[in-house]
């Protein structure tokens, strides 16, 4: 009698994980990422070579680190621009505070990351507790912490173009740890921090609060969950991914400069958006977030390698992939289309019958 309770329960578990959040989307990113591979192994045999993937996904860590914890805030429903500007505050302030203020290194990098929680805090409370729409304070929080990034940067003895270098070897050496002497020890932490993530949000009482406030925040509330504090802390999280982000970059560059960020805002965002979460909020994955910036990097990666595209036109075939990716998910979400797909399957079914 217990055999068959065992396999039916079997069935009720994958047919509960076919049916679960994301799960279709993060095969369909999984076999996108298979047919880069494919596509670009055949143009260029260069592809294969695991150093220089892993070269060129270190390259882009600002946004896998990044994204990962703007998820979270987009799943609240709210938006996060202002990364890449921490990015450059934790810098330069490592920089300043280690050359002109005499900070050991790793006091100097622990102040940076501090100040970029603070920063996420201070945008937080604006939108969670004044009610501020997300873009409009994270917009203004970009320009901000630029212009303090600048401000910083102007009470240091070396000129901000030049940047601020001549770091400790034990602080330039923690970025060129090679696993097994190949894997970077960046990717190594950007999978912890994924698991981390992962654990928090879809495993933990907090990441049901984070859903809950991005599904109704009203019901939240009558829940006894506290909304507010929900969603300023994902701000929080994220300004500290950008502070993590600024500190292995100045580590690995050997160089604090103000503007280290970038602009790498819009592939964030992407790579969140392309992973299945909503900017309406409600929805969303972290695993589908990192799958989606693996496919962002090898497309980055093998367009110029294989076909000699040049790089300033990268975002092009990346903004293609993105629209595409997004109206097919709406087309395919909408209640029109699944009745019409409905109605196509009696008539197959017929057929075949007869």
């Amino acid at each position: 009698m217990s055999e068959p309770k065992v396999k039916l329960g079997g069935q009720d578990g994958l047919r509960r994980l076919w049916n679960g959040p994301n799960f279709r989307w993060n095969l369909f990113l999984l076999a996108l990422i298979a047919v880069e591979c494919g596509v670009f192994s055949a143009a260029n045999e260069k592809f294969r070579s695991l150093p220089r993937i892993f070269a060129s996904a270190n390259g882009d860590l600002t946004f896998w680190y990044v994204s990962i914890f703007v998820t979270f805030v987009m799943i609240t429903g709210g938006i996060d621009i202002q990364s890449c500007a921490i990015v450059g505050l934790t810098s330069i302030i490592i920089g300043v505070a280690w050359q002109d203020f005499g900070f050991n290194i790793w006091a100097a990098s622990l102040l940076a990351v501090v100040v970029s929680v603070a920063c996420g805090a201070l945008s937080g409370f604006f939108v969670a507790y004044c009610g501020v729409q997300a873009m409009v304070v994270t917009l203004g929080g970009s320009f901000l912490y630029t212009g303090l990034a600048l401000l910083v940067s102007s009470l240091s003895s070396t000129e901000a173009y030049k940047g601020i270098s001549g770091f400790p070897d034990d602080f330039k050496a923690l970025t060129k740890i090679k696993v097994f002497d190949l894997i970077p020890l960046q990717i190594i932490i950007f999978l912890v921090l994924l698991f981390l993530a992962y654990l928090l949000l879809h495993r933990s009482k907090y990441g049901r609060k984070v859903f809950l406030v991005g599904v109704n925040p009203a019901a939240a509330e009558y829940s006894g969950v506290n909304s507010r504090w929900i969603v300023m802390s994902t701000y929080m999280l994220s300004a500290l991914a950008a502070g993590l982000v600024g500190v292995i970059m100045t580590s690995q560059l050997g160089t604090a400069k103000s503007d280290l960020g970038g602009n790498a805002t819009m592939t964030i965002i992407t790579a969140c958006v392309l992973g299945g979460t909503l900017s309406t909020g409600g929805k969303g994955s972290v695993i589908g977030t990192a799958l989606a910036a693996a496919a962002i990097t090898l497309l980055r990666f093998g367009m110029p390698l294989c076909f000699g595209v040049n790089k300033q036109y990268l975002d092009i075939p990346i903004g293609v992939l993105l629209v595409v990716v997004v109206v097919g998910r709406a087309v395919a979400g909408n209640p029109a289309v699944a009745a019409w797909l409905g109605r196509l399957r009696p008539k197959k079914e017929s057929k075949a019958g007869a």
